[in-house]
């Protein structure tokens, strides 16, 4: 309800009240990055992509040969904290498969649409779809 205040000569002026809503900003996202090595076996590069970053088997497998073919692909987008726990889940498997296996974070620019939000070919769990193919 609008507040009335009489000033010095009798007229009356509404005060109104400004309500400012803050905007939250997406988190940034980072790459988690997969690199190639010539010693960890490749199915165990599926199933580590399976079981960490929910892959299907055939979309683990073809992410999988194109790591092996490019030296390094991104595995998906994520928040920092997320990503920094699925490269210390990879690396832990990796030590105790006792295989180099590398997996890293590095600060997504959002190159694929010019401002790194809303990009539809990401999956629900955060996974990037150009870079499965």
């Amino acid at each position: 309800m609008p507040h009335f205040e009489d000033d010095q000569q009798g007229d009356s002026k509404v005060l109104t009240k400004t309500k400012t809503r803050t905007r939250l900003a997406r988190p940034r996202l980072y790459k988690v990055l997969l690199h190639n090595d010539d010693f960890t076996p490749r199915e165990f590069v599926v199933v580590v992509l399976q079981h960490v970053f929910h892959f299907t088997e055939s979309d683990a497998s073809r992410l999988m040969l194109y790591v092996h073919k490019n030296g390094v692909g991104v595995v998906g987008l994520y928040p920092f904290s997320v990503a920094e726990t699925k490269v210390a889940e990879v690396g832990s498997l990796a030590q105790q498969a006792e295989v180099p296996l590398l997996c890293t974070i590095e600060p997504d620019t959002g190159d694929g649409d010019g401002d790194g939000d809303d990009d539809d070919s990401r999956g629900d769990d955060g996974r990037h779809g150009d870079d499965v193919n």
